[in-house]
């Protein structure tokens, strides 16, 4: 029979293969025949057979021996070799040739929790480490880097695809990283056969390109296809995909086709879409690190677990420079200083930063025994400067340690630097590629030779085919240059870089006079960032107006420092707007920047209150209150018990809620517990109709809970506050402080908050809400909201409001008005979510008063 006999045929060749591959003097690289997939695809079933047989005949020995002959366990232990002399060494910071650092000598834990969504969260990084900083000793679920898979208890089902988020130079690189390398080392994680690290600066550049999957492994991992393997559903493998934020690949989750096999060639985005969904390769296994803002780049329902990277505790803190500074008196007294400053403590929280930390005080104590230490952020990224400035110079340009720092060459090379900075800073961009120094008017070729000199601050690294990718070392050095660069082009030219529409100061004001108005601008447009953009910025250009940072960088800067005056002014005007009701991050941002001034008297007022027991929480201002708030905040000790009774009234209790969420446990009286519930709903005000304003036509039901637009005029009684033509009321309740409500509608209304003021006879557009500049509405119809209206100008928001239509999208709409603040926000109300739909940002300068407009049978009902 022919089948059998091609059978026979087929086992004989095999077993023959098998008896050589066993022998003594067989090498791997002996035999490079090529064969197509089916017939590797049947010599490695027969060899499955093969082992099988091989283990029921109890040949323990030669079945693993054989095994260790096969390519996929040739191509296992290459890749752990490879991967292994990848990762085993770490450069801090950028590479210095001839200086690395061993991975498992430096690394110190990293505190990594589990995180409940994938939500983006777009504030300021240093708001989101301080913020940080004060979760430390809560009891939450701490993971380590090598159970990232495992699933936490009580969960059955098995994790695929983990989301590991953490702010720019919190660690999540080097993570994954040690990751790799204890599984390459045969540490951790044996169950895995491969692991395949990517980053997506290198898939970046393969945005054009087409592949298969098995082809883009190839590609990368040239040890899987030297062993020919082709198929990886048959082996456990975990793709690492490091730095999501900095895909510049599109990522479009809702119209790209399914893609299910392995070796059809296509586009990099569509296997990374397919691979992420689940639909390529189910067996595999991803992690995918981001910053928190790039998040939501993918679907949170992709995602089989949330962590978040929180960099090092207290301790580790200390871990990490007790293994930078043998000395043990050195590495004391530098954390001594480090605790001393808040802002030093909390930025250690992040790697980098102590990196910097290290490298600056390190300096200091070696060339200027019994020096002072920096203080503050600025002088310790002033002095980080001027370091590397000292290694070009010494190293680069074979000067002494005597000479002057700075060059022509070197000074031009900051003005490059700094304006890529401040205009990549305005973008929100970290990484920046060829196409972006060109559009700064930098040549490439002088980006490497920056790169080459000033390789702590600025470094270029080289993805597939040697394309450049550069980028500063940390998020805060790119601020500090930007702010730098702000700082010069203003006192060498005038030119005031912070307005829309730059100006330069003009010959009739006084140096005094234009300096004043500079600094004022630089803190009203920080405090107009709603998520805190520019805080890091504004610190940094701030402590440059002193002369102690004229100082420090002479040579650097050819102009003299802000006056005492201007920075006095400077300071009152950061305290007067310390006596506005900010935010409490505003708040804690400009006392930073009190500091940077080397202002504390605020700070020092309060603790004199505090020290003689005279302190009143009746009597205290604004600028009081943020300044109890920051001390608290502030303090190096755990904040243990908030204990409600001690305080008298909700809006003491409002204005310490930054302490009760930083405390480790809140007691707090059942009437204060509605202060404590999460989003806007803790501000819900409970609406009254106020029934002397009723149009004719609006029926009130249910208890004045319901207004219907009828067709009979209703018999209400003349009344001056009626509107006596359109179909609109307002309710009784002024508005101050945070007020909330919800209401639903039928067919199209207005939703409005308005002056008392408003024109109630007559049939002129002013007395409508929205057609004047008292007034503020959003439109809405039986296809959702679909206009915001103030002062006569209509906006549309249909697109915003349409997109999220679906069936769990109610008729209802919520209104948030924040008075001090100056923010009257919509909402739409999905199940128990909030859709944002338009924020109104203005002054209020008289009390408000919720209003409905109405059209012929239209409902709204009070919720």
């Amino acid at each position: 029979m022919l089948l059998e006999d091609n059978i026979i045929t087929f086992v004989k060749n095999e077993l023959k293969k098998i008896q050589k591959v066993l022998s003594p003097d067989y090498s791997e690289c002996s035999e490079s025949q090529r064969e197509d997939d089916e017939e590797r695809s049947s010599r490695e079933a027969f060899v499955k057979i093969t082992l099988n047989f091989l283990r029921r005949m109890k040949q323990q020995q030669l079945a693993d021996r054989l095994q260790s002959k096969l390519p996929a366990s040739v191509c296992h232990r290459n890749l752990k070799s490879t991967l292994k002399k990848k990762f085993q060494c770490v450069f801090e910071g950028i590479a210095k040739a001839g200086n690395p650092t061993l991975l498992n000598q430096l690394y110190t834990d990293l505190y990594i929790t589990e995180e409940g969504t994938a939500e983006v969260n777009d504030e300021h990084e240093v708001r989101q480490i301080e913020t940080a900083s004060r979760k430390r000793d809560r009891p939450e679920t701490r993971i380590r880097q090598e159970d990232i898979f495992k699933a936490s208890p009580g969960r059955d089902e098995p994790i695929r695809t983990v989301l590991t988020k953490g702010v720019a130079g919190i660690g999540k690189t080097v993570l994954t990283q040690k990751y790799t390398l204890d599984w390459a080392e045969d540490k951790a994680n044996q169950d895995i056969q491969f692991i395949f690290p990517f980053t997506f600066r290198e898939l970046n550049v393969l945005k054009e390109e087409k592949f298969s999957l098995v082809e883009l492994v190839h590609h990368f991992f040239t040890e899987t296809k030297e062993a020919g393997i082709c198929s990886f559903e048959d082996f456990q493998v975990v793709f690492i995909f490091d730095g999501l934020d900095e895909c510049r690949i599109p990522l479009d989750f809702n119209n790209t086709t399914i893609l299910t096999d392995p070796r059809k060639s296509t586009s990099v985005d569509v296997l990374l879409i397919n691979l992420i969904r689940g639909k390529l390769l189910p067996s595999a296994r991803l992690w995918i690190t981001t910053r928190p803002a790039a998040a939501n780049q993918i679907p949170s329902k992709c995602f089989g677990m949330v962590t978040e990277v929180r960099g090092f505790t207290a301790p580790q803190k200390e871990e990490y420079f007790r293994k930078r500074f043998r000395d043990e008196e050195q590495a004391s007294r530098i954390i001594s200083h480090i605790k001393t400053s808040r802002s030093f403590h909390i930025m250690c929280h992040i790697p980098v930063f102590c990196w910097i930390t290290a490298t600056v005080l390190e300096d200091v104590l070696e060339t200027r025994e019994g020096g002072q230490l920096p203080k503050t952020l600025t002088e310790m990224y002033i002095h980080f400067l001027v370091v590397q400035a000292k290694v070009k110079k010494v190293k680069y340009d074979g000067g002494a340690e005597t000479d002057p720092h700075w060059s022509p060459e070197s000074r031009k090379m900051m003005e490059s630097l700094g304006k890529l900075a401040f205009d990549q800073l305005q973008k929100g961009n970290l990484i920046f590629y060829e196409s972006d120094l060109t559009e700064c008017g930098i040549d490439i070729r002088a980006a490497s030779v920056y790169s080459g000199v000033f390789t702590q601050i600025f470094k270029e690294e080289r993805g597939l085919y040697q394309d450049k990718v550069f980028c500063f070392i940390h998020l805060s050095v790119q601020e500090f240059l930007a702010a730098l660069h702000v700082h010069l082009t203003f006192i060498s030219s005038g030119l005031n870089l912070l307005e829309e529409q730059q100006t330069t100061s003009q010959k009739s004001e006084t140096r005094e006079s234009a300096e004043k108005l500079f600094y004022q601008s630089a803190v009203n447009k920080a405090l107009q960032s709603p998520n805190g953009h520019l805080d890091l910025f504004l610190r940094f250009l701030l402590g440059l107006s002193l002369q102690t940072s004229k100082t420090l960088l002479r040579g650097l800067l050819t102009d003299t420092g802000s006056s005492s005056q201007t920075n006095q002014e400077t300071v009152q005007y950061i305290k007067k707007k310390l006596s506005e009701n900010l935010s409490f991050e505003k708040s804690i941002n400009l006392f930073h920047c009190l500091n940077e001034l080397n202002d504390r008297s605020l700070v020092e007022e309060i603790q004199l209150y505090m020290r003689s027991g005279s302190l009143s929480t009746r009597n205290l201002s604004h600028a009081q209150w943020s300044a109890l708030l920051f001390i608290l905040m502030s303090s190096r000790k755990d904040l243990d018990v908030f204990e409600q009774q001690k305080y008298s009234s909700e809006e003491v209790l409002l204005r310490l809620l930054p302490v009760v969420n930083a405390s480790n446990k809140s007691l707090v009286e059942p009437a204060g517990v509605r202060w404590l519930r999460p989003g806007l709903r803790k501000y819900s005000c409970h609406l009254k109709i106020n029934t002397n304003t009723v149009n004719r036509y609006l029926k009130l039901s249910d208890n004045n809970r319901k207004v219907t637009h009828v067709e009979e005029v209703q018999s209400y009684p003349d009344h001056p506050d009626r509107f006596n033509y359109f179909y609109q009321l307002l309710c009784k309740n002024g508005l101050t402080g945070r007020c909330y409500w919800e209401v639903e509608w039928k067919e199209t209304v207005e939703i409005s908050v308005s002056y008392r003021k408003i024109r109630r006879k007559g049939d002129a557009f002013d007395c409508v809400f929205g057609w004047n500049d008292h007034s503020w509405s959003l439109i809405c119809s039986e296809d959702g909201p679909l206009y915001v209206m103030h002062n006569n100008r209509l906006t549309s928001i249909y697109s915003s409001s349409s997109s999220s239509s679906s069936s769990s999208v109610s008729n209802r709409v919520a209104v948030y008005v924040d008075c001090p603040a100056g923010t009257l926000s919509f909402y739409r109300v999905s199940s128990d979510t909030l859709i944002h739909l338009h924020t109104f940002n203005t002054t209020f300068t008289q009390t408000l008063y919720p209003g409905f407009g109405f059209n012929p049978g239209c409902l709204v009902c009070l919720c």
